[in-house]
C-alpha cells in the first residue's frame, strides 16, 4: 500500500563531501573575524592614539618643556680658621649655590659682601669634627640656606636657595 515514493536519500558521498565544505566555510569566517578584529585594533592605536589632541584629549606636555634648566651661582673660595679642638685647624672650601631663577642671582650679587661676611661667620663658628662626616656637611649645607632666608637689610629681600653644592672641601 505504500506506493508513495520515499524522500531520496543522500548518499554517503555526498555526506563526506559537505563535511569539508562546512569546515573550510567555518576556517574562513574565523580567519575574516579575527583579520577584522587586528585591523580594527590597529586603526585603533594608530589613530586614536597618535593624535588625542584631534579627537578632543587633551596632549601630554612634555617634561623636559615644563621644567625650567636650573641656575648656579658659584661662590669664590672660603679660607676660614675653624674652632680648635686639637690644635690649629682651617677650613678651605669653595661652594655653588643652586637657586630658582636668574633674579635669585642678581640679589645675590647686590648684596654679595653681606652674603660672603654670613657665610664667614658661619663657616669659622664650625668645629672640624661637625663638618668631617657627611652628615654635618649636609648640616652644613642647609644653614648655608637658612642664612639666605633672613633679608640681608631691614625690609630687603630674601633669596630662594635650593641647594649648596661643595665643589672644594678641605679640613687641614
Amino acid at each position: 500500500m505504500a506506493t508513495g515514493k520515499s524522500a531520496p536519500k543522500k548518499s554517503d558521498n555526498d555526506a563526506a563531501e559537505a563535511k569539508p565544505k562546512s569546515r573550510l566555510l567555518l576556517i574562513v569566517l574565523i580567519l575574516v573575524i579575527v583579520l577584522g578584529a587586528g585591523g580594527a585594533a590597529a586603526w585603533y592605536f594608530l589613530v586614536f592614539k597618535a593624535e588625542p589632541a584631534a579627537h578632543g584629549a587633551k596632549p601630554a606636555a612634555p617634561v623636559a618643556e615644563a621644567a625650567a634648566p636650573p641656575v648656579f651661582l658659584p661662590m669664590e673660595a672660603f679660607t676660614v680658621n675653624l674652632q680648635p679642638e686639637d690644635g690649629e685647624r682651617f677650613l678651605q672650601t669653595t661652594l655653588t649655590l643652586q637657586v630658582s631663577n636668574q633674579e635669585q642671582v642678581e640679589i645675590i650679587k647686590t648684596y654679595l659682601p653681606h652674603v660672603r661676611s654670613r657665610l664667614l661667620l658661619l663657616l669659622s663658628s664650625k668645629k672640624p669634627s661637625e663638618i668631617l662626616t657627611v652628615d654635618g656637611k649636609n648640616k652644613l649645607a642647609q644653614e648655608i640656606i637658612d642664612i639666605f632666608k633672613q633679608p640681608f637689610v631691614p625690609q630687603g629681600p630674601t633669596v630662594n636657595v635650593l641647594s649648596v653644592l661643595f665643589t672644594s672641601f678641605v679640613v687641614q
